[in-house]
């Protein structure tokens, strides 16, 4: 990408962000445009944990009044605990300088406290953070980049699409065909791949906007494909998708699942192969090496949070080139936040059908008479019950309880682990009404579509997250009765803080439509772990939360100074004169030493990792090279990382090093800042457009080529959080 289209693209991208910041901001206070995440002191509490931005973590022990030296008037001063004593700041100052460390109901503690008498242990935690915040940018930014890149014709808007719109049977919400329009805007409209967010409650219509766009394009000839995070839901995506394309002979829907036989499942992966199965319906296994699709042109993904990191990472390959639409009920934090911060287009459905009643929240400590009265009030309406635990162990002492209360009443277990065919029975007969009382782990939690099951029953309710717990309570209600979830618990003493933050948020929650707020309380109870990718949480424990914040909203800001531009392999000159023999027995063992040593240049002109594997094969071959060949393979790598650097010319005069780059000022500061080795950081400026490095004295060639590689090596370690066009 040359650099005048890479800014016409990073101009949307800015822009995109700042319509993000303005939803984010929302209260906040905005000074002179500058997004501050500083606390009142007033409303801090003792003990606390405070972030200070020159000192680091500390205990805020209170606000008291005091007489400064040389003056008889009393200030206020903000007292903070340190690991080494007790700091006093002018209020009027604290509330400039001052983070929170954690939310304010959030019990995390930070490993150690800082100390006053040595900051230097704080600067280099928050350059960490600072380059792991920069790296999490960039790799969006490449992500986002990459798809604005991608090109696809508008998919044509056909006359039978507003024959299959018709078929459906209720009145679409306001904000059903709102999400409609956005999703056919971005098919029929846009030429870059749609990646949209649909959020909704259980049960107010998302799949119909999941439908219209599948329809859309297998309409083209393409194929979709519809993931889901279990064989329970994705038998049920299966379903209702047969049953509405039924009428199009022509239309063939498919499931892959673990059910199947081997031949059937070999069948099934040909049909998706040569293009003669249109939807793809099943789990994470459409997500494996064997699945090839002979044209896929869009990718419904139901319920992202609840598939595994790797699973992410594959979604999210496929996001570059097909158009993307990801189902939610609880979105997770970070697809909230990255919807809010417009690196994604977001649909909210948070109107429900009309026809649809609040489900009464019962919330206390666990007995078997309100079990048992809760359970009859159900059947004796006609109803079945969902009874769900946390963990496969106690199911079966349930069972026997349940047994033994209701003799005559069809029960029965369900759980992931079961043999599959029988588990898709159980679901089977649960879903015609033959089993009245399912007891199950959380397998239930997405998806089941069950009209005449009214009552849901959750045992050890704080061992469930929020977003389960509310996937699991909107497994009821789906039809005109009023449906009720009892979330019992073990005596409140035994529950943590946190458990008790997460029963009061279920509370607060009970209305319907509320899973998009609810994922914001749950950003605020996990503490925004899952933000972005999931190692992550880590950098944030690193600063604090606030502090987090305003430094990744800078980066997302001033992201265009972080850019790095690299230079053609051959443009870059190493003047150092070093040039090794290699000893007879080598070439003699090598069986073609020439063509060896051309292949190593040709390998290094492409890039660092093909060298690298370059250097493994030859190790794998011949055991490891002999000095003089390392010297060889080192020159290779010195100029192979001097062009990703930017680096054009690298020479010496006596015990000093030069090179000559394109890098500003900026990134140089946080290339060096992040380099591992004091040695090699604190000899290093930038002059005008030279890097310089001043030796304590003059070394040999060879010794001085190993500094010069093991110099660029640290500064090349921390390319990825650069911007590289």
């Amino acid at each position: 990408m040359d650099s005048e289209e890479a800014g016409k693209y990073m101009k949307m991208v800015k822009e995109q962000q700042q319509r993000g910041l303005q939803k984010l901001k929302g209260d906040r206070g905005s000074k002179d445009g500058v997004f501050s995440y500083k606390v009142d002191p007033y409303t801090l509490r003792s003990g606390d944990h405070v972030v200070h931005r020159k000192v680091g973590v500390g205990r805020f022990v209170g606000i008291r009044f005091d007489v400064a030296k040389n003056s008889s008037q009393p200030t206020e001063y903000v007292f903070i605990e340190y690991a080494d004593g007790m700091a006093k700041l002018p209020v009027n100052q604290a509330s400039k300088m001052l983070y929170r460390y954690s939310l304010p109901n959030e019990t995390k503690k930070p490993r150690t406290l800082s100390k006053l008498s040595d900051t230097s242990a704080w600067e280099r935690r928050k350059v960490k953070g600072k380059v792991a915040i920069q790296k999490m940018v960039v790799d969006l930014m490449e992500l986002y980049l990459h798809r604005l890149k991608q090109r696809r014709p508008p998919y044509p808007k056909t006359p039978a699409m507003a024959k299959f719109e018709a078929q459906f049977p209720y009145e679409p919400t306001p904000d059903q065909k709102k999400a409609f329009i956005d999703v056919e805007r971005d098919l029929t409209e846009r030429e870059t791949p749609m990646d949209r967010l649909i959020c909704g409650d259980v049960g107010f219509g998302k799949t119909e906007v999941a439908l219209r766009a599948i329809f859309c394009v297998v309409s083209a000839k393409k194929q979709a494909m519809v993931l889901a995070p279990t064989i329970v839901l994705a038998k049920q995506h299966f379903d209702v998708i047969s049953e509405r394309f039924s009428v199009y002979p022509d239309i063939k829907v498919g499931q892959l699942s673990r059910f199947q036989t081997k031949a059937e499942k070999e069948e099934h992966l040909d049909m998706i192969k040569n293009g003669s199965l249109d939807i793809i319906v099943g789990t994470h296994s459409l997500l494996g090496d064997r699945v090839a699709y002979n044209n896929l042109g869009l990718l419904v993904v139901d319920e992202e949070q609840r598939f595994g990191v790797k699973q992410k990472e594959k979604i999210a390959s496929f996001k570059t080139s097909v158009d993307v639409l990801t189902l939610s009920a609880t979105p997770i934090p970070r697809t909230l936040y990255l919807a809010l911060t417009g690196f994604r287009d977001a649909s909210l459905i948070s109107t429900p059908p009309p026809e649809r009643v609040p489900i009464r929240t019962h919330l206390s400590s666990f007995s078997e008479d309100k079990v048992i009265s809760a359970i009859k009030y159900e059947l004796d309406r006609g109803g079945q019950v969902f009874y769900v635990l946390p963990r496969i162990k106690g199911l079966n002492e349930v069972m026997a309880f349940l047994v033994e209360s209701f003799p005559h009443v069809e029960i029965a277990i369900a759980h992931g682990k079961i043999y599959s065919k029988q588990l898709e029975d159980t679901m089977e007969k649960f879903a015609l009404g033959e089993i009245k009382i399912l007891i199950s782990t959380n397998i239930v939690e997405s998806g089941l579509d069950i009209q005449n099951a009214n009552t849901i029953i959750i045992q050890d309710v704080q061992q469930f997250g929020l977003a389960q717990l509310y996937q699991l309570r909107g497994r009821v209600g789906r039809a005109d009765k009023e449906a009720h979830a009892y979330l019992f618990f073990p005596d409140r003493g035994l529950l943590s803080d946190q458990a008790l933050e997460r029963l009061a948020a279920i509370e607060e929650c009970r209305e319907l439509g509320q899973g998009f707020q609810l994922a914001e309380k749950d950003m605020g109870i996990r503490g925004f772990g899952a933000i972005f990718g999931e190692q992550q949480s880590g950098d944030v424990g690193n600063v604090g939360i606030d502090l987090f914040f305003e430094m990744l909203f800078e980066s997302l800001s001033k992201v265009e100074d972080h850019r790095v531009l690299s230079v053609p392999y051959h443009s870059v000159q190493v003047d150092i004169n070093i040039n090794p023999h290699l000893p007879s027995d080598y070439i003699n063992y090598l069986e073609n030493p020439i063509e060896i040593i051309n292949g190593a240049e040709r390998v290094a002109e492409k890039d660092i990792w093909s060298l690298m594997q370059f250097t493994e094969n030859l190790r794998r071959h011949y055991g490891k090279e002999p000095h003089s060949m390392e010297i060889l393979l080192k020159k290779l790598y010195v100029r192979r990382m001097a062009a990703d650097l930017g680096i054009t010319r690298i020479y010496t005069s006596g015990k000093l090093i030069f090179m000559k780059t394109n890098m500003n000022k900026k990134v140089f500061k946080m290339m060096t800042e992040s380099m591992a080795s004091d040695l090699h950081r604190n000899s290093l400026v930038l002059e005008g457009d030279q890097i310089k490095a001043e030796l304590l004295l003059e070394l040999p060639k060879e010794q001085l080529l190993n500094w010069i590689f093991q110099c660029l090596a640290e500064l090349h370690a921390s390319l990825p959080s650069f911007i590289k066009y």
